[in-house]
């Protein structure tokens, strides 16, 4: 049997793709601005099996690694992990709530940012204490907020149903 495609999902997926390199250099520092490549994932990952879901991070994994290439493959990693997680996470819990979707979207963020910092070796000591404690923290508020407004605002075309 042959799924349909979405195409509801692919715009909105290209769209934060698009918003990650036009917009985000462009928000001031990029150590807390919101992680439109992750969020692009985690929104296919909330309607993807965990197979599609890691092959669609390790391909957001390449992607991100080829803008930072001092630790190439950690974001690689880093990505397919949090892809299989999400989705498998999303298959159990089945949330439907805007608290509960901001915390799936800051708790992905700040998995990628721990992975990515610990296999990629470039920060250590105190200034990886700093990093996980403040940036990362900050960039998995702001990447949550983006999310959710990024789905209030598509949820007819990502066929999410939402409780307030």
């Amino acid at each position: 049997m042959r799924r349909s495609i979405d195409y509801g999902l692919l715009t909105v997926v290209a769209l934060l793709i698009v918003l990650h390199f036009a917009l985000r250099p462009w928000l001031g520092s990029p150590r807390a601005a919101p992680d439109f490549l992750l969020l692009a994932l985690l929104v296919y990952a909330i309607q993807a099996r965990p197979g599609a879901a890691a092959i669609a991070g390790f391909v957001v994994g390449i992607l991100s690694d080829a803008l930072t290439p001092v630790a190439f493959g950690s974001g690689m990693l880093a990505y397919t992990v949090v892809g299989y997680l999400a989705a498998w996470g999303k298959a159990i819990f089945f949330a439907e709530n805007l608290v509960v979707m901001a915390g799936f979207f800051f708790a992905g963020t700040v998995v990628r940012d721990v992975l990515v910092l610990l296999w990629g070796g470039q920060v250590t000591g105190g200034a990886l204490l700093w990093q996980l404690g403040v940036w990362t923290l900050l960039k998995g508020l702001t990447t949550a907020v983006v999310g959710v407004g990024a789905l209030l605002v598509f949820r007819n075309w990502l066929h999410v149903r939402l409780r307030e």
